[in-house]
């Protein structure tokens, strides 16, 4: 099969996958509406999502993809079965994900958003012809908006002829000017998510997973949690028993978090032995070993680039796949890498959801709006556009970067990498070491039965007239 057909097949897999995940996150309703074209708008913006996740997708499985390749090529030279996958194929995927990142971030997004937002001009004919040509416009005036910007940019951070005079130059300078200037911004952005990503996994494994008994009773646990829900009950039953005003709001709220309550231990008390004792302290050991691990990688890449020139992020010049292993352990440390960049970009986007600014942008079952969906699409093609280069910059590969992606001006700054490593490094720790201990003083408090203490009162509060 020709690269093309073999990379054709990868992405109408990827789109497949794609259309049905966004499925099941949509608005029904928004699909349904009684008005045809506004369900048409919808059903062509959400086809545009779908590109886009693709795209990102791809982009997750780029650097994967290659470095295993590369593995299996210095493994198996001159398999017959395995021609297929080759030097060329690797540059054309790159390649491709590039533009399609470009081609998406740049014309498919705003395209999607200004046609879901757009009516028609004032007077002209009602239809979805009308709403493309509002499209179109508002699309000019943004590329117009969006040159001007990184001209003045490119002209005060390159203040000479030569680079204002290439900006004219729109394929083969400004796409791939604003393409690192996007890239960049998603580097930064999975600077601050990441280690933040990272010390979320032990709290959301922690409630997904039954944690072991630890000189603990579930028994009394229970017995209580049903005594105070009766409690509860029968007060809302029987609201003329006490002589005190009730609010009734409160104790419905509270009602319901005693059943959470007892429905978690019953899970705890029929949970077996082996999930119990085994599971939890497994799962958490994994993630402090690739937390740590990720964290190691990164120092020993900070003094790499002290000593030697050549671990700074480049790319790569000619076709050197199948030749030599990027690794040091061999086709164990491809895996290692692999394991951590897969790692690391599911912690990124945990730390993305999770963090205030972003928290309302996160995704519901059958309850997303179609400019929710198309903000996360953009949000998570920036963010897995910029994987290839994280990785890379952090030293969790020496992989070079292919295509396009090698180009960017502030790859070979090194107080820019060596500050971005330096970062990393420190927030990551710093995260790790608060969250553990966190988690481990809690697991201690709670297992003793400390958390069940009455607090120290110093004194009583006076009570007012009014009271």
């Amino acid at each position: 099969m020709e690269p093309l057909e073999i990379s054709a097949l990868l992405f109408a897999t990827l789109y497949i996958l794609c259309h049905i995940t966004l499925t099941h996150f949509k608005k029904p309703a928004e699909f349904t509406t009684v008005d045809d074209e506004d369900a048409t708008v919808n059903k062509i913006a959400l086809e545009l999502c779908t590109f886009t996740l693709a795209v990102a997708l791809g982009a997750v499985l780029l650097l994967p993809f290659s470095i295993i390749s590369n593995e299996v090529l210095l493994s198996l030279p001159r398999n017959y079965y395995i021609q297929w996958l080759n030097g060329s194929l690797i540059h054309g995927l790159w390649n491709l994900v590039f533009l399609f990142s470009n081609l998406s971030l740049i014309f498919l997004m705003p395209f999607a958003y200004f046609f879901t937002e757009s009516e028609g001009f004032a007077g002209s004919r009602k239809g979805v012809l009308g709403r493309v040509y509002e499209t179109v416009v508002m699309l000019m005036l943004l590329t117009l908006l969006v040159l001007g910007m990184v001209w003045v940019a490119s002209a005060i951070v390159d203040n000479n002829k030569a680079s204002r005079e290439s900006l004219y130059d729109f394929w083969e300078y400004y796409l791939p000017y604003l393409y690192s200037c996007i890239s960049f911004l998603g580097v930064l952005l999975l600077l601050v998510c990441t280690p933040l990503g990272l010390a979320r996994m032990f709290s959301v494994t922690g409630k997904l997973l039954v944690k072991p008994r630890l000189l603990e009773d579930l028994e009394e646990q229970l017995y209580c949690s049903a005594f105070e829900e009766a409690a509860l009950t029968r007060r809302i039953c029987n609201p003329t028993s006490c002589w005190l005003p009730l609010d009734m709001e409160l104790l419905h709220r509270q009602v319901l978090a005693l059943q959470t309550q007892r429905v978690l231990l019953e899970k705890r008390r029929k949970a077996s032995a082996w999930q119990r004792n085994l599971g939890y302290p497994l799962a958490m050991l994994c993630l402090l070993l690739l937390t740590g691990l990720s964290v190691l990688t990164v120092a020993i890449h900070i003094l790499e680039l002290l000593i030697d020139e050549a671990a700074m992020p480049r790319g790569m010049q000619g076709t050197s796949l199948g030749q030599v292993s990027f690794s040091k352990l061999g086709s164990f440390g491809a895996v290692i890498q692999v394991v951590l960049i897969f790692y690391l970009m599911v912690s990124s986007v945990m730390g993305f959801y999770s963090s205030p600014l972003f928290r309302g942008l996160r995704p519901r079952w059958h309850d997303t709006a179609m400019t929710q969906i198309i903000g996360n699409c953009v949000c998570l093609l920036v963010l897995s556009s910029a994987l290839p280069v994280f990785s890379r910059t952090l030293g969790l590969t020496h992989f070079d970067l292919l295509g396009d992606f090698g180009r960017f001006n502030w790859l070979g700054n090194f107080y820019i990498v060596f500050l971005y490593n330096a970062t990393f490094a420190g927030l990551t720790t710093l995260g790790l070491v608060k969250t553990f201990t966190a988690a481990v003083r809690a697991e201690l408090i709670r297992a003793f039965g400390l958390d069940r203490l009455p607090l120290p009162v110093s004194g009583f509060p006076r009570a007012s007239r009014k009271t």
